[in-house]
Order: structure tokens, then sequence, then C-alpha cells
């Protein structure tokens, strides 16, 4: 892949190749070019909303998730409730937009069966611009919850039982022994996956959010992935595409080491 990098400043012909295509002047042509075009604050708000929105919802819900089944006394419930969690990880992506399409139908929809019920009018979720946001990361969360809290049972096994028995017999209850316990134990792996997660803020999924794009709500899932896809594969400009994807990934690289440096500062 670092090969195909230089494409991004070339003007690539396919009868030339790669090494063949002669470079662009000046050099910065292409990323210039996606700076100045009208969707540029477009895709790098949307992509931003998306990638912001997925780390404040879908970062504490497996740790919370993990916390919880520690504490659950039944080994056989504690399984059941794994698998269901972690059941959603291993659909696809067509499949999820899928459920999410029957889901909010307006006629057949369980959402708009409920909302019927109630006696309010059905809603067309999918052609509203302002439900894209809550169906885009309410599904991410439900999808990878389970999936993601897998590394911090992992973490939790391995506090010293000896700690959790003292601090019983000192008379903390659950909810301190989570706080003064649990949480400091497992703090170092939240550490590493949030500056994991950070390094990654601008890679929001391609396929999820060209699937569920229609022309109503396309002001606001238009991202940088989906546009690359658009401009590169359908519209066979690839130089110009790989200088977005260039420019994704050293906004990706620039954040992952700020991250990695305040949290070397912190801890």
């Amino acid at each position: 892949p670092m090969y195909g990098l230089q494409l991004a400043f070339k003007n690539f012909r396919a009868v030339d190749g790669i090494t063949g295509s002669p470079w662009v002047s000046p050099l910065l042509k292409h990323f210039e070019r996606f700076f100045d075009s009208p969707y540029f604050t477009r895709l790098l708000s949307n992509t931003l909303s998306i990638s912001v929105l997925q780390l404040v919802f879908g970062f504490p819900v497996p740790i919370l998730l993990a916390l919880m089944l520690n504490e659950v006394g039944s080994l056989k419930y504690k399984k059941v409730v794994q698998n269901i969690t972690y059941a959603p990880y291993f659909l696809s992506t067509v499949v999820v937009v899928g459920l999410i399409r029957s889901f909010t139908n307006p006629q057949y929809g369980i959402f708009n069966v409920l909302l019927k019920s109630v006696g309010s009018e059905s809603i067309n979720f999918m052609l509203l611009p302002k439900w894209f946001l809550p169906l885009y990361i309410g599904s991410y969360v439900w999808q990878s919850a389970g999936w993601n809290s897998i590394i911090y049972i992992a973490a939790l096994s391995g506090i010293d039982p000896q700690l959790i028995e003292s601090a019983q017999m000192d008379g903390a209850n659950r909810l301190q022994r989570i706080w003064h316990i649990n949480l400091p134990g497992i703090l170092p792996t939240i550490v590493i996956l949030l500056i994991l997660n950070v390094g990654s803020i601008m890679n929001v999924g391609f396929e999820k959010a060209f699937l569920m794009q229609n022309d109503m709500n396309v002001a606001v899932s238009d991202i940088i992935s989906v546009y690359s896809y658009k401009i590169g594969i359908q519209g066979a400009q690839y130089s110009y595409a790989t200088a977005i994807g260039l420019f994704n990934s050293a906004v990706n690289c620039v954040l992952l080491l700020i991250i990695n440096n305040i949290s070397r500062r912190l801890s």
C-alpha cells in the first residue's frame, strides 16, 4: 500500500502504470483541489461528527458491560448474556443495514408499530437527515459493545482476588469495589484502547454509511470514505482519490501522536 501512495502526487494513467505516470505540478495539486472543493467542509464535518459520537457513546459502553458482567454471580447467566451481546458483531454490515431498514419501515417496522400504538404518526426514519446519526451510532453500539467488552473482561480476570476480599472485609460495598479496585485495575487497558480508537477516528466505516445513504440524507451521510469511493472507483480519478485517502491517514497519524503524548504526560 505504501508504494501506491505516490499516486497522490501523480496523474495516474493505467497504460503507463504507477511508475510511468507523470508527476503533477505543483506536487500537492490533488490535495489543493480537495481542500478547495465545495464538499470539503461537509465531508470533514460529517466524518468527525460520526467518529466523535462513536467514540463518546461506543467507547464507555463495553467498559460498563464488562464491569456489570464481572459482578454476575451465576456463571450460566453470565455466559448467556455474553453470547447475546457478542452475536451482533458477527452480522455483516449489509445485514445490519437491512435490519435497520426493516425496523424503521413506515408500514410494518417495529418502531413505527410502537408509534402507531400510542397514537403517533409513522416516521420514515431513513429519509429524515436528523435520524441518520442516531440510527448509525445506535446500531454501532449495539453491534460492537459485546465484542469490545471481551478485552476488558480479560483484564478484570487478572485483578488479584485478594484485593476484592480485603475490600469486602473492610466493609466496601460493590460500587466502592468497582471504583477503587476494578476500574484502576483495567485503566492501563482503557488508556491503550483509547489511544488506538483516537488514532483511527477518521476511519469511519464506508459500507454502512454508503448503504444507509440516500438522496434525502446525503447532506449528513456523505463522509470522506464514501466520497473517495465515488471519486476513485465510480469516477476513475485514482490519483485524486489516493490524495484524499492519504490526507485521511495523515490526520489519523497526527491525532495518534497527540493522544499518545497526552497519555504519557498524564500517566
